[in-house]
């Protein structure tokens, strides 16, 4: 943010809020438990927000979106105008607004918060990690987790990390790290990220 590779802007939706106490919630229609954010206000933030930034992807953060993939966050991160990101609490929010304002629905994982706050913060730090000059090292966001991919293009998780001591409590580094055999090593890394996507995460494999 220093170096001015990427800015963050804040909208209050409060802010939008109706009456004397600035209302952004109402009793949903058909009955139910919570309460749910009004549409108008809602719009209102979002657009508020695309005056500074016209072009920009809105994003709604809920369990019930899209699972938010490594893939994703390099598209947003190459998408020239920005992102917004809606940010739910109560009940939910209703869905005219998600028609009419919100490009994506996307979620962090199969698990309730209070509200989409962390979710976005955490979907902000994936993309801002992938744009160009945020990481000290380039060569590091192209050798992580479901980066390494299968010849079928399978994406697997990250192989494991050894560094010094070379023997710890018992425990050595493995030979083939220490030939200096470039080859070995990567096909070392390859077949211990497919046998950990195996064991950790077979849902990412599909033969």
């Amino acid at each position: 943010m220093e170096k001015g590779l990427w800015q963050c802007n804040t909208v209050d939706i409060r802010a939008f809020g109706l009456g004397k106490h600035k209302e952004v919630d109402d009793t949903p229609y058909g009955g139910g438990a919570g309460m749910l954010m009004r549409a108008d206000v809602v719009a209102s933030a979002i657009r508020k927000a695309k005056e500074d930034t016209p072009d920009a992807k809105v994003l709604f953060l809920t369990p019930s979106g899209k699972p938010f993939k490594q893939a994703d966050a390099q598209r947003l991160a190459a998408h020239e105008g920005g992102v917004i990101l809606l940010c739910g609490h109560y009940e939910g929010i209703d869905q005219r607004v998600l028609d009419s304002d919100v490009d994506e629905e996307i979620s962090i994982g199969d698990y309730v918060l209070s509200g989409g706050e962390l979710g976005a913060m955490v979907v902000a730090d994936s993309i801002i990690r992938n744009l160009s000059g945020t990481l000290g090292n380039s060569t590091t966001l192209h050798e992580e987790s479901f980066d390494i991919t299968t010849e079928d293009g399978e994406m697997l998780v990250e192989y494991p990390h050894y560094t010094r001591p070379e023997t710890w409590e018992g425990q050595d580094v493995p030979a083939v790290l220490k030939s200096g055999h470039h080859g070995e090593i990567a096909k070392w890394r390859h077949n211990q990220a497919l046998e950990r996507t195996k064991e950790r995460r077979p849902d990412l494999l599909k033969k």
